[in-house]
């Protein structure tokens, strides 16, 4: 592990590097970063992909064969990477429609395009100054501080230490233009419910994320913070999901609709614990709680990743239809006009220096920090590597 100055923020532009929480300063960046997971796209990538996946680990490939058989069931292609493709494409089209000259780059964590090589890309291009757009939106060790490790390596690896610096674009869990798609969905679900005759008590909304180790939520967020059982991570999905339903009431006339936070895509040994309840669980017990309808909402996803398409759309629907009772699952934020604006809101808050006073959430939690804390999101296994956009360690 690399020892790192603890008073300021490595491979930041100036107005970040000192650390503060807001970055209420304008800054004049020249590219952005597109950053995500990456996913094969053809059956010879599988393996080679969760390879890149479980690095470090020592997971033997007869393993990763038990995983690699839900991509082989879509031709081995996952989706994310055409769906990133859309993406990019529609915050380019939203940046020309703005009249914001901020071309787009797009790399990922665990295949082709890389990271490194779109950092690369940018700085061949004459581009220094560059801001990430992570497609992750709460705070664990994976869905943030690995986008953060990753952004160093990246950089490191491609030797741009003196040529780029990069900031990253906050976490967005409760910005309004990522939960308005998840709210139209689950209105018109409930709606769609209410109309064939279901009382509202008896159509079950469960929220689902990834399940993630239980220690690692544990240190998900700020030390400095009491976040509860699962850390910030439970704590900013309980927190949207509240707002979803309060929100709801407009459509059940103010009746309540019972609702939970479940957890889906566990992996890892029996023995470590991980978040709970997983969502089949769930939906196996719904009949005894007299529930005639059940609404999953993809409420850790940006798009329809193969955990979509797969834990839910595949296994949770037998689920469901094994335990006889309708279900509907409602869209991922994709490339929702609301969510592709309100990114591109995000990055021009971080161009305008726009203060944290001014910034919009839907939650008490947010808005989020632009600089993350020191010891946020810690790897529990291997501990603090370097990482962009934030404090050490």
């Amino acid at each position: 592990m690399t020892a790192l100055d603890q008073t300021s923020v490595p491979f930041a532009s100036s107005a970040a590097a000192g650390g503060a929480e807001f970055i209420e300063t304008p800054v004049a960046y020249d590219a952005l970063v597109l950053a995500s997971f990456g996913g094969p796209e053809g059956q010879d990538d599988v393996i080679p992909f969760l390879r890149n996946v479980t690095g470090g680990r020592g997971i033997p490939d007869e393993r990763l064969e038990e995983v690699a058989h839900h991509y082989r069931h879509f031709g081995g292609v996952s989706p994310i990477n055409q769906q990133n493709r859309d993406l990019k494409a529609a915050l380019e089209a939203e940046l020309a429609a703005r009249g914001i000259d901020l071309p787009v780059y797009w790399g990922n964590r665990n295949w082709e395009p890389y990271l490194d090589d779109a950092f690369t890309a940018a700085a061949n291009d004459g581009h220094k100054t560059l801001l990430v757009l992570a497609t992750s939106a709460y705070s664990s060790y994976s869905s943030d501080r690995q986008y953060r490790e990753d952004i160093a390596h990246a950089i490191t690896k491609a030797g741009l230490e003196d040529r780029v610096t990069a900031d990253k674009v906050r976490l967005f869990f409760d910005h309004p233009g990522f939960v308005a798609p998840f709210q139209e969905g689950v209105d018109a679900a409930v709606s769609e419910f209410l109309g064939q005759g279901i009382p509202a008590s008896d159509i079950h909304v469960l929220f689902s994320t990834h399940s993630i180790p239980t220690a690692d939520a544990e240190r998900s967020g700020p030390r400095d913070v009491d976040w509860g059982e699962g850390g910030a991570y439970a704590a900013q999905h309980r927190a949207v999901a509240e707002h979803i339903i309060e929100k709801l009431g407009a459509v059940t006339g103010g009746a309540t609709v019972p609702w939970q936070l479940v957890f889906q895509s566990r992996s890892g040994p029996p023995s470590q614990p991980w978040l709970e309840p997983d969502i089949n669980d769930v939906i196996a017990e719904l009949p005894a709680a007299e529930a005639k309808a059940v609404v999953i909402v993809p409420l850790g996803f940006v798009s329809d990743h193969m955990e979509v398409m797969w834990d839910l759309d595949t296994e949770a629907m037998e689920s469901a239809a094994e335990a006889g009772i309708p279900a509907v699952r409602t869209q991922t934020p994709g490339i929702h006009p609301a969510f592709v604006s309100g990114l591109i809101d995000l990055v021009v808050e971080r161009i305008e220096g726009t203060p944290a006073a001014e910034r919009p959430h839907v939650t008490d939690l947010g808005p989020w920090y632009d600089v993350s804390r020191p010891g946020d999101c810690e790897n529990v296994r291997l501990g603090f590597e370097p990482a962009a956009a934030g404090i050490a360690p």
